[in-house]
């Protein structure tokens, strides 16, 4: 290998450089997301409405925003990319979302579950607790779906890239995965609005 690097050196030839490892977990967006996580803590500690209710509505809208742009968006464009545009852009791309989407599903739940607490709204003899339950069951799905599904789907994405020789075919339909998934996440979400405005102007 290193005679055939010489030869090509020698002749003028470019060499590719060796691709570096992708990071699977950025540690830079680490703080962030633990930042974003104590946030929460204190604000379920100290029963905070004002903090509980921005962590559920920032948590909801950046979940639900993030399905809807990767699942209508994104997913057309990937389709119709190479499978080597498609790899470069996941090795930017998947990186990022393997720390954003647990944050953002755990601010939305934690801080969601301690305001129905705080109102109320988990007594039986409260008008909304019909609406709650049905709300409950859409966000297990689409927690399960998050975390079940999304993630080891982008993590899987993630390790094949960093073999030496990464498996295309196999990346693609990894990638296929955590669009539709998300996809089907985001008009979900869309169920869990029409909840919520519902609850809070009952």
């Amino acid at each position: 290998m290193a005679e055939v690097l010489d030869t090509a050196r020698s002749e003028g030839q470019p060499t590719a450089a060796p691709r570096a490892p992708i990071q699977i977990v950025p540690l830079k967006g680490l703080p962030f997301a633990a930042l974003a996580l104590v946030f929460v803590v204190v604000a379920i500690a100290t029963n905070w409405e004002w903090m509980l209710m921005f962590s559920h509505v920032a948590g909801g809208a950046l979940w639900t925003a993030i399905d809807l742009f990767v699942g209508l968006v994104l997913g057309p464009i990937m389709g119709r990319l190479s499978i080597p545009a498609r790899a470069e852009f996941a090795s930017k791309f998947m990186p990022a979302m393997v720390i954003i989407m647990p944050t953002i599903v755990t601010m939305n739940l934690g801080s969601g579950f301690q305001l129905a607490r705080q109102l109320g709204n988990l007594s039986s003899s409260n008008p909304n607790h019909a609406w709650l339950i049905a709300s409950m069951c859409v966000v297990g799905v689409m927690a399960t779906i998050a975390l079940g599904i999304l993630e080891p789907a982008n993590v899987a994405v993630l390790f094949e890239m960093n073999k030496p020789v990464p498996n295309g075919e196999r990346i693609g339909r990894l990638m296929k995965r955590f669009i539709y998934t998300a996809g089907i996440t985001g008009v979900m979400q869309v169920a869990t609005l029409v909840i919520m405005t519902r609850v809070a102007t009952q």
